[in-house]
């Protein structure tokens, strides 16, 4: 992807719009290994399952994590006071600056609290953090976590870990048009036309986890979403072709009238 066309986030340019997960892959070969695949600059990682007294987990043992933007996440919260401690936590041990406010309000869907996660971003942007929450694909919500300061709103098509797809496209869409920061499409991306599809629309960039780790050969899966994303880059900057009803994909101009009427 061009310099030019670089996402920017928290002062940070990232030539990818693919951010890459951490989480159930079969070893921390394999994730290693796709993470390079995938050409990913920014990886997310669960504050929770890290050891912060310097150990790594076992998932991202022979990772140079200096080599990635890192985007530490709150997964388990269940409320904003969870949340800010878990981001307190991840700026003490030096991580980043960068967080993903995610805070579950519902146990059996794993869906966010809204109301939580808009008093988590607001409190963690007065702390100086560059926000990115996760959220539900209500609209008015994206723009309430805009003005409280997110540099990205990152919407589910799905429920976390689902693969289930992009399930209600009109609401996506609506965020991607609306929406004055980065939209970041998150939770759900099964297959990576899944991830063309969004970027077509204008999204900034996805973050996908379960679709690579659970893909029977997750590099090859890596390597997959990210030409995806790039195509879906590449044809919202080329413009979509919008036409409604039938028409002629040849000229009619000059062809005498009865080939025309054939």
């Amino acid at each position: 992807m061009a310099e030019d066309d670089a996402l920017k986030l928290g002062g940070v340019r990232l030539g990818s719009r693919l951010i890459h997960g951490t989480g159930k892959f079969p070893s921390a070969d394999v994730l290693g290994r796709a993470i390079s695949a995938s050409g990913a600059q920014m990886i997310t990682l669960a504050v929770r399952r890290l050891h912060l007294d310097g150990d790594r987990r076992s998932e991202l043992e022979g990772i140079d994590l200096t080599s990635y933007t890192l985007l530490p996440n709150t997964a388990g919260a269940t409320s904003a006071e969870e949340a800010v401690r878990l981001a307190r936590l991840a700026r003490a041990a030096k991580l980043s600056d960068f967080i993903k406010v995610e805070v579950v309000g519902e146990q059996e869907t794993l869906l966010p609290d809204p109301i939580e996660t808009l008093e988590a971003t607001v409190r963690l942007v007065a702390e100086g953090f560059t926000v990115l929450p996760y959220a539900s694909d209500d609209v008015s919500l994206a723009l309430r976590l805009a003005a409280a300061g997110a540099a990205a709103v990152m919407p589910g098509a799905a429920p976390i870990g689902s693969t289930m797809g992009v399930l209600n496209p009109h609401n996506l869409r609506l965020i991607i048009a609306k929406c004055p920061v980065p939209v970041i499409v998150d939770a759900g991306l099964a297959v990576p036309s899944d991830a063309a599809r969004v970027m077509e629309w204008g999204a900034a960039g996805v973050l996908v986890n379960t679709g690579i780790a659970r893909a029977g050969d997750p590099v090859a899966m890596a390597r997959a979403f990210s030409a995806a994303v790039a195509a879906g880059r590449s044809a919202h900057l080329a413009g979509l072709a919008h036409v409604e009803g039938a028409a002629p994909s040849s000229p009619t101009e000059g062809m005498p009238s009865a080939l025309v009427r054939l």
